[in-house]
């Protein structure tokens, strides 16, 4: 009489069939893999999609159901947080009065929120951010022109507005902008990079001396000889 044929472990538990990922999660880990062959490559036009596809795990035609291009994939990886970044902020200075008229006070503590939330982006985005504007010029001009100077102009409106509404001539908000991400966008580079850094002491000294000035009057009379 023969023995009776046993089930093996794995004829018992049949592996589970893999999940698939949502269309949304999907395009999620794509852009991160195409930030990292970005990064690594340190070149953006020499990152090819078969270079991010490798890096995805996945084959270039899955990467193209979701992106047309190359050109959209850096798009959505780079410029999309800069943009969201500065529409949040520039929804935030169109309601700071909204309720209450502003006062020192408040006006102080929104400068703190900006620089806060503007040093956060760029420091997420810092590495392709330094690639493309430090990388191919064309890209770097294109980038420039089309994404980070506007960025600073419509934040540079916003701030126009609210000084005309308290009847401030404001002469120069295009170079305040300007000041402003520059200050954010070395302080980002700080935060990534410096040992010890005191973030929020920056912040906050960054904070009050945007608002009420770097420095001091000076009197002559005072003057050590």
């Amino acid at each position: 009489m023969s023995e009776p044929v046993t089930s093996s472990p794995t004829a018992e538990k049949p592996a589970r069939p893999r999940r698939r990922l949502t269309a949304e999660a999907r395009k999620s880990s794509i852009l991160a893999a195409a930030r990292r062959a970005f990064i690594e490559t340190g070149d953006m036009n020499g990152t090819t999609i078969k270079v991010i596809a490798e890096h995805s795990g996945i084959s270039e035609g899955v990467i193209y159901r979701h992106f047309e291009s190359k050109d959209q994939l850096f798009f959505e990886a780079v410029v999309e947080p800069l943009q969201q970044a500065v529409d949040d902020l520039v929804a935030a200075t169109e309601s700071i009065d909204r309720e209450q008229p502003l006062t020192p006070e408040r006006q102080l503590r929104t400068m703190t929120g900006l620089y806060r939330q503007l040093i956060s982006t760029l420091e997420e985005i810092l590495p392709l951010l330094g690639l493309v504007l430090f990388g191919d010029p064309q890209v770097a001009r294109r980038f420039y022109q089309e994404n980070f100077t506007v960025a600073m102009d419509r934040l540079a409106e916003a701030w126009r507005e609210v000084e005309d509404r308290y009847g401030y001539p404001f002469e120069s908000p295009d170079i305040s902008a300007r000041a402003v991400m520059g200050i954010a966008l070395v302080l980002a580079l700080e935060s990534h990079h410096g040992g010890g850094f005191d973030r929020h002491r920056a912040i906050t000294l960054i904070s009050e001396g945007t608002v009420k000035g770097f420095f001091p009057p000076l009197e002559p009379a005072r003057r050590r000889k």
